[in-house]
C-alpha cells in the first residue's frame, strides 16, 4: 500500500488508545462536506509515504504507540489491505478502520482474519436520500450507496467486533426528522452512535465553508428524541 498522509500521535481517534493515523488517497463518494478534500480529488498531487518508510516508523514505535489508524480517503478501496493489516498486527499493533461502509466483503474479511479490532463506520443519513449525502456519480452507485452501508451495518453487529457509526451533521443536509429517522433505522441494532459537529473548513464543496454550524440546543433537543430509539447516541465535537 502507499500512504498519502501520517499523523504521528493522536490521542482522540482510536478509543483508550495512544495511535498513529495513516491517509490512503482515494474514495468512492464524493461528500460535500468533506475536509480531505485533496486525498478524495487529487491525491496524486501529495506527497507519498511508502509502506517500507511506514512499517519503519512502525517499528520505532513499538511500546509507544498502542494503535493504528488506518483512514482516508477510503481504505477498503485498496485490495491490498488485509496483507498490510497483517504487518501492524504482527509488529504488535492495534489496528482501527475507518470506512464509509460500502465494500462489506473487505470488512467482514478482515474481521475473520483478526486483522482488525475496531472499526468507526461513516453513516452519512437515511438510507432513502444516502446519495444527497455522499454525491455519487452514476445510478448504480446510487443504488449500490444505499444498500451496502446498511449491509455493513448488520455484518458489524452480527459478527461482535467493537464498532461505532459517526454522523457529520450538516444544515442544509441534516433535519432534526432525519437525524431520528436515522434512529430508527439503527434500533434493532443497538449500535454506538456519535453525533459529530460540522465544521466548515477546507470543505471539499467551498459553498460548504459558508454554512453556519448548528448550535448546541439543536443537539442537545434532537438527542432527547433519538435516544428513546437508540440509547447509546452520543455527542462529539460538541
Amino acid at each position: 500500500m502507499i500512504f498519502k498522509g501520517l499523523q504521528k500521535t493522536t490521542l482522540l481517534d482510536f478509543p483508550g488508545e495512544i495511535a498513529c493515523i495513516l491517509f490512503v488517497g482515494g474514495c468512492n463518494f464524493r461528500c460535500p462536506f468533506c475536509q480531505n478534500p485533496d486525498l478524495v480529488l487529487q491525491p496524486e498531487t501529495l506527497p507519498t509515504i511508502s509502506e517500507e518508510e511506514v512499517l519503519e516508523f512502525l517499528k520505532n514505535r513499538v511500546g509507544l504507540l498502542e494503535g493504528v489508524v488506518i483512514s482516508g480517503g477510503e481504505p477498503t478501496l485498496y485490495p491490498d489491505l488485509p496483507e498490510f493489516s497483517q504487518k501492524i498486527k504482527n509488529l504488535g499493533f492495534l489496528v482501527k478502520l475507518d470506512t464509509n461502509g460500502t465494500n462489506p466483503e473487505m470488512v467482514e474479511n478482515l474481521i475473520n482474519l483478526r486483522l482488525v479490532d475496531y472499526v468507526a463506520m461513516d453513516y452519512k443519513g437515511p438510507l432513502e436520500k444516502y446519495d444527497k449525502y455522499t454525491s455519487v456519480a452514476s445510478q448504480d452507485n446510487v443504488l449500490r450507496s444505499k444498500a451496502t452501508p446498511y449491509k455493513t451495518i448488520r455484518l458489524l453487529a452480527k459478527l461482535g467486533i467493537d464498532f461505532e457509526l459517526r454522523t457529520t451533521v450538516v444544515p442544509t443536509l441534516h433535519t432534526k426528522e432525519d437525524l431520528v429517522e436515522m434512529a430508527k433505522e439503527l434500533n434493532k441494532f443497538q449500535v454506538k452512535w456519535y453525533l459529530q459537529q460540522f465544521r466548515p473548513n477546507k470543505c471539499l464543496d467551498k459553498k460548504f465553508e459558508k454554512i453556519k454550524p448548528y448550535p448546541k440546543e439543536f443537539f442537545k433537543e434532537v438527542l432527547g428524541k433519538i435516544k428513546k430509539y437508540l440509547p447509546n447516541t452520543f455527542l462529539r465535537g460538541i
